[in-house]
């Protein structure tokens, strides 16, 4: 009698609950609650019991948690715990805290070492707080550049934040503003649009139709206001253009995002933080995600903060960790496969 074929493991994704004192434990929380919606991935819920069954609580939810003492271990359902517990005061909530930055630290560097190591096939963590990572010894501006010193990218690495069907990436992030002209490089340029075409043919998009945003007012209107569209940023999009991807612009950035919504392109390459988070968040606050693209494996996160100001109530949304966890599910299937 022949040997019953052995079904193909599915692809496990850590989900790390959050700094402890914001709205991450409710949110996670809510997710495990309907995550029958994922049934082709294992989810190993990363942090501390007690955080997370106090986000349960808050949401007036009751989770049967079940663990699991390793990344690897055997899970029944769809997904399990593993606890990292310490003695961290649980409450009070709702406040910036050394202690939480030290803990979120410590759960991405296992988690990415994990995904390093080939354990897991993705990571999405609930939003940490920045502040609190600092206050713990993270010098970094944000949690790419830490997971990036465990998962060191082969290529463009960066953020891509993405709002349902409309993809960004910046060319610079978490820098002042007045710094945002001198940092425009043909490197970086060029850097930004390849992260961005690639990250959305990962994300099942065969040939992204792109857009570049404009740094100065009116596309620098000739080199009136600003001579950086002429100089680098077009030069930049013929380059890509001749290295096979669709790309155009520059285009006025306030006038971009309207031509994306009309269907005109599906990705805009920004050239500041705040230039693409100011309009997605206008479009949907609370709905967008963060990927770290460009790491051994794709991580995710929503676009929100940890909301200091309702954590404990309750009143948190769960659409954007549901979106992180829903694209990282997609794209972890589509490596094994």
């Amino acid at each position: 009698m022949a040997a019953m074929p052995v079904p193909p493991a599915r692809p496990r994704i850590a989900l790390l609950i959050g700094d402890r004192y914001g709205v991450g434990p409710e949110i996670a929380a809510r997710r495990l609650a309907a995550i029958d919606h994922l049934p082709d991935v294992e989810i190993v819920v990363f942090g501390d019991r007690r955080v997370l069954a106090r986000g349960a609580a808050s949401c007036g939810i009751v989770l049967d948690i079940a663990e699991i003492d390793s990344f690897t271990a055997p899970m029944a359902g769809t997904w399990a715990l593993l606890d990292h517990p310490t003695d961290i005061d649980v409450e009070p909530i709702g406040r910036v805290s050394t202690d939480a930055g030290a803990e979120s630290l410590i759960l991405l560097r296992l988690a990415a070492e994990a995904g390093q190591a080939g354990e897991i096939d993705g990571i999405v963590f609930a939003p940490l707080n920045k502040q609190a990572m600092r206050q713990a010894g993270h010098s970094a501006g944000d949690e790419l550049e830490y997971l990036a010193a465990f998962m060191p990218p082969a290529g463009p690495y960066g953020d891509v934040n993405i709002l349902g069907s409309l993809w960004t990436s910046r060319v610079t992030s978490h820098i002042p503003l007045g710094s945002v002209a001198a940092s425009l490089t043909p490197h970086s340029l060029d850097s930004a649009i390849a992260l961005l075409d690639g990250a959305m043919r990962r994300g099942g998009h065969v040939r992204p139709r792109l857009a570049m945003s404009a740094l100065n007012p009116h596309a620098g209107e000739g080199g009136a206001y600003g001579r950086e569209e002429i100089e680098l940023l077009a030069p930049a999009v013929a380059r890509a253009r001749e290295a096979g991807i669709d790309i155009n612009g520059p285009f006025p950035s306030d006038t971009i995002f309207p031509r994306a919504l009309a269907g005109q392109f599906e990705g805009i390459v920004t050239m500041f933080h705040d230039q693409g988070q100011i309009a997605l968040k206008a479009i949907g606050l609370g709905q967008g995600i963060t990927l770290l693209a460009g790491l051994t494996v794709p991580v995710a996160t929503p676009a929100h903060g940890t909301a200091y100001d309702i954590a404990g109530t309750g009143k948190a949304r769960d659409d954007g960790l549901r979106a992180a966890l829903d694209l990282v599910a997609s794209m972890a299937s589509s490596l094994e496969n």
